[in-house]
C-alpha cells in the first residue's frame, strides 16, 4: 500500500477500519476516529495522568493536539492523492476544564479550501454535549502539479550561515 495514491478521504478511512496503522499521536493522545466523511472528522479522546500541568488539572497542550489533529483531518479528508497539509495556524480557546480519564467527543469540519489554504474548526465536547474547547485553523496544502518556491539553499543542499549557503544564494541571485 503506497499512501501517495490514496486521497486523503481514503487513507483517513484505511486508518480509521485498522486497514492502515494510526499515526503514534493517537497513543500519545488517547484519541480514536470513529467517523469520516468529506470534510468532516469525529474523534473519540481521553485526557489520563500522563496529560496533566504541575497543578494536576489537564494540560492545555492535550486540547491543542485533539484540536490540531480533528482540524487538520477534515483538511486532509478534502484532499486528492498526492497532496499533502501541515497546519500553520491553530487558534485554541478552552471555555471549560478538559476532565480526566474522561471519554471526550471531538469534532473538526471544513469552513473553507482552495489550491493552497484549507480553513477548518474543531470543538472538543463533554458525553452531556457541553462545549470544552474550540479552536480555528488555517492549513497549507501543497498540491502535485502546481509551481513551488524553494529557496536557492535548499535546492543547493546548503545549510543557512555557511559559506557554501551564501555562495549558493549568490550564485542564485545571479542567474547562475
Amino acid at each position: 500500500m503506497n499512501p501517495n495514491e490514496f486521497t486523503g478521504l481514503q487513507l483517513l478511512q484505511a486508518m480509521a477500519d485498522g486497514k492502515l496503522p494510526a499515526p503514534s499521536i493517537a497513543q500519545t493522545m488517547p484519541m480514536s476516529m470513529v467517523h469520516i466523511s468529506e470534510g468532516l472528522v469525529r474523534f473519540t479522546a481521553q485526557a489520563d495522568e500522563r496529560h496533566l500541568n504541575p497543578m494536576g488539572g489537564v494540560h492545555g497542550g492535550f486540547a491543542a493536539t485533539v484540536l490540531d489533529s480533528v482540524t487538520a483531518c477534515a483538511v486532509h479528508s478534502m484532499l486528492e492523492a498526492g497532496a499533502s497539509y501541515a497546519t500553520v495556524d491553530l487558534n485554541v480557546k478552552r471555555v471549560k476544564a478538559i476532565p480526566k480519564n474522561t471519554e471526550l467527543l471531538a469534532e473538526g469540519k471544513i469552513l473553507h479550501i482552495s489550491k493552497s489554504i484549507g480553513v477548518s474548526e474543531g470543538n472538543i465536547k463533554s458525553a452531556d454535549g457541553t462545549l470544552l474547547a474550540h479552536a480555528t485553523a488555517n492549513c497549507v496544502i501543497r498540491r502535485q502539479g502546481l509551481l513551488t518556491f524553494h529557496s536557492p539553499l535548499r535546492r543547493a543542499g546548503k545549510r543557512p550561515g555557511t559559506r557554501h549557503a551564501t555562495k549558493a544564494i549568490t550564485g542564485y541571485f545571479r542567474g547562475a
